[in-house]
């Protein structure tokens, strides 16, 4: 669960920042910086007056190539782009990284500015989302939080993933929202999402950005010390080993997951937290037993530990 003191850290460190530097900004680089739930409504009501079709691209900031990649997606497919930065408190647990999540409002503004149809940054405090002192209402996700392994190693972090979203979605109104497949997991979540809440909205799922050594770009890549560095393919190269097996035909979950685990275990820089295959539409996890069929649609995925640094990533099969 997350604490009420986690919670009010959070809108109580993010309400000083807004007054002390965002109140001051009306653009950056260029593009239109917004941090009231008011003033986003009213924009979002001048461009529905217009008949453009809106790109959305919910971020936590610390941007990438990868965020930059889902900007330049909604560029290709819509009419105007709105990206969110915001670290959403209740996805993360007591004794997780939320002090210490990385952030930098202008970089990150800089960094969409290079999208041409980028015109928006909705960038709010804590309170204009969680407007009460605690959160009254969250967004349940019956079973399915628990099926993903994501989901059962941390507890409460897709239930708030789904509550921001929501929140999110009921404001910007998007044609088209943006997500990476890196975080294949919340993919699942967020479509499920939609789904179940009749949002008027089209999920789009954009392939994972890598690292020339194939380390899935991650805000959390920051963290990595040099010495660190070299270890953090370490999973990829699992997921790797149970793709390529999937792809020369072995069908059986625990064969394609326990060489895979070996790899892993075999680096004594690295812990491994889980490794997993589980379907696409669903999340339901394939038993160890279970045969998968020659359609299945299937998902490898994984988290690790290096150092204070979790790393997640996921290939489909």
């Amino acid at each position: 669960e997350v604490t009420m003191q986690v919670f009010l850290r959070a809108r109580d460190s993010l309400r000083v920042r807004r007054w002390m530097n965002l109140r001051r900004i009306s653009t950056i680089s260029g593009i239109r910086a917004i941090d009231s739930t008011r003033e986003l409504r009213e924009w979002r009501r001048g461009l529905e007056a217009e008949g453009k079709t809106v790109g959305f691209v919910p971020t936590m900031g610390a941007l990438h190539q990868g965020h930059v990649s889902l900007a330049q997606a909604a560029n290709d497919e819509c009419d105007e782009v709105i990206a969110s930065i915001f670290v959403n408190p209740t996805q993360f647990a007591p004794g997780e990284d939320l002090d210490r999540y990385p952030r930098d409002l202008e970089g990150d503004i800089s960094k969409l500015a290079t999208v041409p149809k980028v015109s928006t940054v909705f960038h709010p405090p804590t309170d204009e989302i969680y407007p009460s002192d605690g959160v009254l209402y969250y967004v349940g996700l019956d079973s399915l939080e628990n099926r993903l392994r994501e989901g059962l190693s941390r507890p409460g972090h897709f239930r708030g993933v789904a509550t921001v979203v929501s929140k999110l979605f009921n404001l910007v109104k998007p044609h088209k929202a943006y997500f990476g497949q890196k975080d294949g997991a919340q993919c699942i979540v967020i479509k499920r999402l939609v789904k179940e809440l009749l949002f008027d909205t089209e999920i789009r799922v954009v392939p994972t950005m890598r690292e020339p050594d194939g380390l899935a770009m991650s805000s959390r890549n920051l963290y990595l010390s040099p010495e660190e560095r070299p270890f953090a393919t370490t999973l990829y190269e699992a997921l790797q080993i149970v793709q390529k097996s999937f792809a020369e035909g072995e069908r059986r979950a625990d064969s394609l997951l326990s060489a895979g685990i070996r790899h892993v275990e075999g680096v004594q820089a690295v812990k491994l937290l889980y490794l997993d295959l589980c379907c696409t539409e669903t999340g339901r996890p394939y038993k160890t037993s279970e045969v998968l069929s020659r359609d299945a649609t299937a998902m490898v995925s994984g988290a690790m530990q290096l150092g204070k640094t979790r790393l997640i990533d996921n290939l489909l099969l």
